[in-house]
């Protein structure tokens, strides 16, 4: 392992929008699909980074709530070759020790998916080198709607008071409770916006946004993407 390019500032977590494997298959006159197809492997190549890097937390934004407005076969596409990535990939999960998270609607998801899914999750459960988080049929407009639900609920019951309500109370009833905040939120394909994603908790997280698209997303790329956030200082609204 060559750690001569490793920063010595990493963060803990690390965050990524992965995006453009549409325009990746078309600019190579494919259909969609085969971008998608194409994009797993930067997953791949992301885990292996975090691994080499000691990075404890990836999270992936995999299907967003909005992108159920596709056509039908592109979603069930998509829902199929998510259940095919988590059957192919448990044995790496297990011999690379990365325990699974899902976040997002999961009861969206189609029951042969979210069966894969839970089991990938129960078997990794003992995982302890790296926690992959998958962001799946999720919006964090949503999230943070059904969180003040919640503690609404809780309100009206009696169970705490407007008072209590805390930001750590607030994060804790959200998707990603008892989860660091992510320190680097990447966004590839050159797009410059955050599209619902981890609104909340990635209030003072450092942006980098790179015109690779996913498909082609690489080591040097997610290098790069490190090199650059321990390039940072930050301040947290401090001076």
């Amino acid at each position: 392992m060559d750690t001569s390019s490793i920063p010595e500032n990493l963060p803990r977590h690390v965050a990524c929008i992965m995006d453009g494997n549409g325009r990746w298959a078309k600019m190579r006159g494919m259909p969609r699909y085969r971008g998608h197809r194409a994009g797993a492997e930067a997953v791949r190549c992301c885990l292996d980074v975090c691994i080499e890097c000691g990075i404890p937390w990836l999270t992936l934004y995999a299907f967003s709530s909005e992108n159920w407005k596709r056509p039908r076969l592109e979603v069930e596409t998509l829902m199929a070759m998510l259940s095919e990535f988590l059957q192919k990939e448990l044995s790496t999960l297990m011999e690379k020790n990365i325990r699974l998270f899902a976040i997002g609607n999961l009861e969206r998801l189609p029951a042969r998916t979210r069966k894969i899914l839970q089991k990938t999750i129960d078997e990794t459960s003992g995982n302890t080198r790296l926690n992959l988080v998958l962001a799946i049929s999720y919006g964090a407009r949503d999230e943070i709607l059904q969180a003040a639900k919640s503690l609404a609920q809780e309100v009206r019951d009696g169970v705490i008071s407007p008072d209590d309500i805390t930001e750590e109370l607030f994060a804790s009833h959200l998707d990603t409770a008892g989860m660091p905040d992510p320190d680097l939120l990447i966004r590839t394909s050159g797009e410059n916006r955050i599209s619902n994603f981890l609104l909340w908790q990635i209030s003072y997280s450092e942006i980098h946004v790179t015109p690779t698209l996913w498909p082609d997303f690489s080591r040097n790329d997610m290098l790069e993407a490190l090199q650059d956030y321990s390039r940072r200082q930050r301040r947290f609204g401090k001076l």
